[in-house]
């Protein structure tokens, strides 16, 4: 088998995983109690009321401000933690008419309430989460801590809830208040919508949430945090109305993060298109900084990273220029060199299988099987019969971690 053949298989084998699965990595939106009226009894969305006025705005205006929150708070070390934190600071809010989604100049106007209730809502899931979290990840239960900030290290915890409310929650509320100042006379029921279907592709918009030089999050978020909302939006949640190219299932890059680049590394997606030394060089591998003196894999920094390998394979250099440049929009004329973050796409492309049913197999794997240490469920794992490490490189699952 070919390199390249194996690339393929591995690609679609993680997206039919995902798309069976039909993982939902995202915050559950039917819990949050002044959005419960927007699904059925199922809990099913009802779609054909995206476009109902719930307020001043439209039930697809409102459920996407709350997924820019959610998916800046998601940076978090306890996903699941907050979640819950997320949905009981919303919900205590809108019990007492602070109506943070609808009017987002709430949350600053009763800023004391807002921090109250972050301070003691957080005090509540540390109580559940706390023992669950250390156990998971080998640490203390008093080291529990949602509240966080941006550094050169990455993610680190802060204390001061003021730094944390402010810098995390109020800058993505902000965005759609300053799109609602920006409107002056002109009406609309959707500011926020409008403003991210602007753009050519929601790849381009992913890029202008967190650089945009007057509605850009900047340090509130995170490249994969910017993919993961573009993910939530066109994906889980289906809130695009936009149906070309642009906004298609293939229009994005994959939300990488530390379970994507440990099984695409241990099952030998990027040794596929280039070396180990090259990875080093470019601090993707980072020798001897990982747990226990191993080799830490920076997956973050493999975006725009080369394939230094040769493709011979004419569809795949056919299907790479119409992604980069009908679907993610990102250049205007074929590259001399394909990305490797975007193969998925060009693998995948004009198949029944997008980047969110690739990345919901990445997210179910790498939860499930593929953990990180030396010792990952292998022989259940779905990718068992194709993974490099299991099946001739241990050495990949031994000697790194993500």
């Amino acid at each position: 088998m070919s390199e390249i053949d194996f690339v393929k298989k591995l690609v679609f084998k993680i997206a039919e995983v995902g798309h069976q699965r039909k993982i939902m990595d995202s915050p559950s939106l039917a819990d949050i109690e002044p959005f419960r009226h927007f699904f059925d009894r199922n809990g099913n969305l009802k779609y054909d009321e995206l476009n109902s006025m719930d307020g001043a705005w439209t039930r697809r205006e409102i459920l996407a401000r709350f997924l820019l929150l959610s998916v800046v708070l998601d940076q978090g070390p306890d996903i699941p933690g907050v979640r819950d934190f997320l949905k009981n600071v919303t919900n205590a809010l809108y019990r007492k008419e602070i109506r943070i989604f609808h009017r987002s100049l709430d949350f600053f106007r009763e800023l004391n309430i807002s921090i109250d209730e972050i301070l003691d809502k957080h005090n509540s899931v540390k109580k559940l989460r706390a023992k669950i979290w250390a156990k998971l990840n080998n640490s203390n239960p008093s080291k529990y801590n949602l509240f966080f900030a941006q550094s050169p290290r990455g993610i680190i915890s802060i204390n001061q809830v003021l730094d944390y409310g402010i810098h995390r929650w109020g800058v993505p509320l902000c965005v759609p208040l300053l799109l609602e100042k920006d409107l002056g006379e002109k009406e609309s029921t959707q500011p926020f919508v409008e403003y991210l279907e602007s753009f050519e592709s929601s790849e381009i918009m992913s890029k202008e949430l967190k650089n945009h030089e007057r509605y850009g999050l900047g340090s509130a978020i995170g490249n994969k945090a910017c993919h993961l909302f573009v993910k939530w939006y066109i994906h889980t949640f289906s809130l695009s109305s936009k149906k070309e190219d642009g906004w298609s299932k293939w229009s994005f890059e994959v939300p990488f993060d530390s379970n994507a680049g440990r099984v695409l590394f241990r099952a030998g997606f990027f040794t596929s298109f280039a070396d180990l030394e090259d990875y080093e060089d470019w601090e993707v591998i980072q020798k001897g900084k990982g747990k226990g003196k191993t080799h830490y894999i920076r997956v973050t920094n493999i975006r725009g990273k080369k394939v230094q390998k040769d493709i011979e394979d004419e569809k795949i250099i056919e299907n790479y220029n119409n992604v980069v440049l009908n679907h993610l929009k990102i250049r205007k004329k074929p590259p001399t060199k394909l990305e490797i973050q975007q193969i998925p796409n060009t693998i995948l492309l004009n198949s029944k299988f997008g980047i969110g049913d690739f990345d919901d197999g990445l997210i179910y794997i790498g939860t499930k099987f593929c953990f990180n240490h030396e010792k990952p469920d292998c022989k259940n794992c779905p990718l068992k019969d194709l993974c490099l490490s299991k099946n001739k490189k241990p050495e990949l699952i031994k000697n790194y971690r993500t």
